[in-house]
């Protein structure tokens, strides 16, 4: 009994190897989730058409499932969602513009750097995502987190994506 115990925590741990993730993020921070928070564009830095906007939309789940009731997402008019934007910066800044204008509190805004299926035998899901929480207060980047993750090779690209944001989310504690 204990010989198979040992041979199923030895499996585990190599399995659990296998779908690798590392995620760097600042020291937890604590939010208000009564505030009034925005959505700021997810800029695509990967060869794949709408991989920021797929990131966006998680996003705003997660932030959403978390807690945050007053969330905006910025207006369709500032998409920056095509390959090899130059303006991507100006529109960056154009959208915290129209934030402040909303006196909204944080704006979270990002960027996605890998967002595919791994070429080889088994297709395996690879995303790799930065989150930042802007306090519009102040304009400093009160919270950053940047990661990547892959996933097995039936899991879906948007799980392995949703598995990631959260946890680069997770050290943004919210209180009322």
């Amino acid at each position: 009994m204990i010989r198979s115990m040992r041979v199923l925590l030895s499996t585990l741990a190599v399995l659990n190897l296998m779908a690798c993730a590392v995620v760097d993020r600042t020291p937890d921070t604590t939010f208000d989730s009564g505030a009034k928070w925005v959505l700021l564009p997810i800029l695509n830095r990967t060869e794949t058409p709408q991989a920021g906007l797929r990131a966006e939309a998680i996003t705003e789940a997660v932030l959403r499932t978390r807690g945050i009731v007053s969330l905006t997402r910025y207006p369709a008019a500032l998409n920056t969602e095509t390959l090899f934007e130059p303006t991507e910066r100006k529109i960056l800044e154009q959208a915290l513009t129209w934030a402040r204008g909303e006196q909204a509190r944080y704006a979270v805004t990002g960027e996605v750097d890998e967002w595919r299926y791994k070429v080889g035998i088994d297709g395996e899901p690879a995303v790799g995502v930065t989150l930042q929480i802007i306090d519009l207060k102040d304009g400093r980047v009160a919270y950053s987190g940047s990661g990547g993750r892959s996933g097995w090779s039936r899991e879906a690209l948007s799980a392995v994506a949703q598995k990631l944001i959260k946890d680069i989310l997770s050290g943004a504690r919210l209180a009322r």
